[in-house]
């Protein structure tokens, strides 16, 4: 059976790549489809601001003109500068489970990144930390979370058979919501905010939080400069997830601490479970996709933890405790009884610390795989 290796080109070829992630993982319960609309956006030149710095080119394989696998392979000319570092990276990887399907797609990347001048390729990563990263070795009996992708377990035997290698791992934990707040999280949120002049923000609703949304990815651009492969986000980009995130966002959910001149110094952005709401909408918000979403944010006992960051000036000063604690207050009041961290360094110790005192459990592992071209 020939095997054909097709670049997409046109808007029509790009939905047909889009579409056969829906089409593998048809049926998967443990797989969260992400949202088609979204995924033909973040894909296209036009709609994302990523391009401005970005090249990409994608392909998916065929056999008896069916899709069998696809790939994305990018440059992001900023990670480069950043970084000083020619490395090109792969993601949007998806495939059945042969051999030939996986090589055919992998060397048509690495001869694309090697061809515009790289010298490795590493992922799955996207244009930036906002797209799912890293390929999941562990874990594949637990639901994902939104926006987090899932493979299948065969994927890793793959990239290994086809001379890649471990560059960096991500982890993930599953923490139980207590009854009460622990007394130490209490005791060192209340020094933390004496001690450094900070105050919460108690915004009502989402239009009470829209004016300090600049300011929480200004803190994300410092917060996050030195970890992995971490690109600052160009105002465009801002722009473009403040429309795309915040209305999305319920203000309880997302703890706020401003300083003493109403500065942001810290966040989290947390949300009640949308992953069983994504299964029943199967990518799609309309027509009904939205009654799901929108029932996921009541009587739900789970929730995610999608973002936090803390001011440099402020931080290993305990601002972390503060967020735990207004965290921790929302989740008794809303009976949240299981809480997903999402993809944390594995040599995050400080992230992790965090759960100390908590019931938690490192249920889930990613992995950033590379190889010299």
């Amino acid at each position: 059976m020939s095997l054909e290796i097709r670049q997409i080109k046109s808007h029509r070829d790009l939905h047909q790549f889009v579409k056969f992630h829906y089409h593998l993982y048809k049926g998967n319960s443990f797989w969260v489809p992400p949202l088609f609309k979204d995924e033909m956006n973040t894909l296209s030149s036009r709609k994302n601001p990523a391009f401005e710095f970005c090249q990409a080119a994608y392909w998916v394989a065929l056999k008896q003109n069916q899709v069998v696998g696809r790939i994305a392979a990018f440059i992001n000319h900023r990670y480069i500068q950043v970084w000083n570092s020619k490395d090109a990276r792969f993601g949007w990887f998806d495939f059945i489970d042969d051999e030939e399907v996986s090589a055919a797609l992998l060397t048509t990347a690495e001869e694309w990144a090697r061809q515009q001048g790289m010298e490795h390729i590493h992922g799955p990563l996207g244009f930036t930390d906002f797209d799912a990263e890293g390929l999941l070795i562990e874990g594949f009996d637990q639901l994902s979370t939104f926006g987090a992708g899932y493979n299948y377990p065969y994927y890793a035997r793959h990239l290994e058979q086809n001379g890649w290698a471990k560059d960096i791992d991500y982890v993930e934990f599953q923490v139980e919501m207590k009854a009460e707040i622990p007394d130490k999280v209490a005791r060192l949120a209340a020094i933390a905010e004496k001690r450094n002049n900070l105050t919460m923000l108690r915004a009502k609703n989402a239009k009470e939080l829209l004016p300090y949304a600049h300011q929480v990815f200004e803190l994300i651009n410092d917060a996050y400069r030195d970890l992995y492969g971490f690109v600052p986000l160009s105002e465009k980009q801002i722009d473009l997830y403040i429309k795309q995130y915040f209305g999305f966002i319920r203000p309880d959910y997302v703890p706020v601490v401003l300083d003493g001149d109403g500065r942001v110094a810290a966040f989290g952005i947390t949300m009640p479970s949308l992953s069983r709401a994504m299964q029943r909408n199967n990518g799609h918000l309309f027509p009904f996709g939205f009654w799901h979403v929108l029932k996921a944010m009541k009587n739900n006992p789970y929730a995610d933890l999608y973002l936090t960051a803390v001011r440099r000036d402020l931080q290993n000063k305990g601002v972390n405790a503060m967020l735990i604690y207004e965290i921790n207050k929302v989740f008794l009041k809303n009976k949240i009884q299981w809480v997903e961290t999402n993809r944390e360094l594995e040599n995050n110790t400080k992230v992790q610390a965090q759960w100390r005192y908590y019931n938690a459990r490192q249920h889930k592992r990613r992995r950033i795989y590379k190889k010299r071209l």
